[in-house]
C-alpha cells in the first residue's frame, strides 16, 4: 500500500502508525495498514475502492510482466497497484501537477482543501474534504493564489466551471472510448495529453491509457516512441496518439498498469526513493 500511495498517483495522504488517512472527494479515508488485505473505511458510509481491490492483479501482473522491464518492476515493487481516485479531484491534482514538484504539488492541494472543503471525519481525525467544483468554479483570484497555484489558478478556476455547468461530464467519461476522453479533457484549459491520460488512467476506469512525460521518456528510451529523451511534452496529440497505440500493442489493454509500475522503479533509479507521504 505504501508504495501505491508513493508512487505519484495521490498527493493528499498521511500516514499515522499502522495508519494511513486521505482525501479523496466526498470521502475522508482511512486505511488499516496491519492488514494482509487493506481495510477501507469512510466517514461517508461504503469506502470507494480505492485500492482496486477487485481487480483481477494476478492476471494483470502476469499480462504486463511478459515485458522483462516490466517484470523487473513488478519483482521490485510487490504490492503495488493502481489507485482509483474521484474525477473531479484526480483533474484539479494533474493540472496543479504541470510542472511542479511533489512537496509543492502536495501543499497546494492541502491548502485548497483547507479554504474551500467542508469538514469531515471524526474523533480520531479532522480532515478537509476536496472542495466541490461549485466552490473552486467561484473561488476569487486571490484566494486561488494563496493557495499557491501561481498560473495555474486560472485554469483550476476554468476546469472547475466545466464541470460545475455540465459542460465537462467526468461521469459520462468513465469507461469511455480512449479517444473521445482524450478529445474531451484537451478542450479542458491546462490539460494536455499526459494530464487528460492521468485522469483517464486513474479516474476514468481506462487501464489502457499509458501517461507520457520526460521521465516516461528517459525510462523507454528516444527510440521507442521518436521523441528525444526529456521532450515528451512537446508530442503533437497525433503523435501521442501514435505513442498510446503502440503502449497498447506493447503492454497490452492494461498497460497503464505497466506505465506505473516503470515509472515508479524509474524514479526510485534515478532519485532513490521519493515519498509525498513519508
Amino acid at each position: 500500500m505504501e508504495s501505491s500511495i508513493n508512487s505519484g498517483q495521490v498527493f493528499l495522504w498521511e500516514r499515522d502508525g499502522d495508519l494511513w488517512r486521505g482525501v479523496d472527494g466526498a470521502h475522508a479515508i482511512t486505511v488499516d495498514a496491519s492488514r494482509a488485505a487493506p481495510r477501507v473505511r469512510s466517514h461517508a458510509g461504503r469506502a470507494p475502492d480505492i485500492f482496486r481491490q477487485g481487480d483481477d492483479i494476478g492476471a494483470i501482473l502476469r499480462d504486463i510482466s511478459r515485458d522483462a522491464a516490466v517484470a523487473a518492476a513488478v519483482g521490485r515493487l510487490r504490492g503495488m497497484r493502481l489507485m482509483r481516485q474521484d474525477a473531479f479531484q484526480c483533474l484539479i491534482t494533474f493540472i496543479t501537477s504541470a510542472n511542479s514538484s511533489i512537496p509543492r504539488i502536495a501543499g497546494t492541494l492541502r491548502r485548497l482543501c483547507e479554504r474551500y472543503g467542508e469538514r469531515a471525519g471524526g474523533a480520531a481525525w479532522q480532515a478537509r474534504l476536496f472542495p466541490e467544483p461549485r466552490r473552486l468554479a467561484r473561488a476569487g483570484p486571490a484566494g486561488l493564489a494563496a493557495c499557491g497555484l501561481g498560473y495555474r489558478a486560472p485554469y483550476v478556476r476554468r476546469a472547475a466551471a466545466m464541470v460545475d455547468s455540465g459542460r465537462l461530464d467526468l461521469r459520462g467519461l468513465s469507461g469511455a472510448p480512449w479517444e473521445e476522453g482524450m478529445g474531451a479533457l484537451l478542450g479542458v484549459p491546462g490539460v494536455g495529453c499526459k494530464v487528460a491520460d492521468c485522469v483517464m488512467l486513474f479516474s476514468l476506469e481506462r487501464l489502457d491509457a499509458f501517461p507520457l512525460d520526460r521521465w516516461m521518456a528517459r525510462i523507454l528510451g528516444p527510440s521507442w516512441w521518436g521523441a528525444p529523451a526529456g521532450r515528451a511534452a512537446g508530442l503533437t496529440p497525433r503523435r501521442y496518439a501514435e505513442a498510446h497505440g503502440e503502449a497498447v500493442r506493447r503492454y497490452g489493454r492494461r498497460a497503464g498498469y505497466a506505465q506505473q509500475f516503470l515509472f515508479k522503479a524509474g524514479r526510485d533509479d534515478a532519485r532513490g526513493a521519493w515519498a509525498v507521504n513519508p
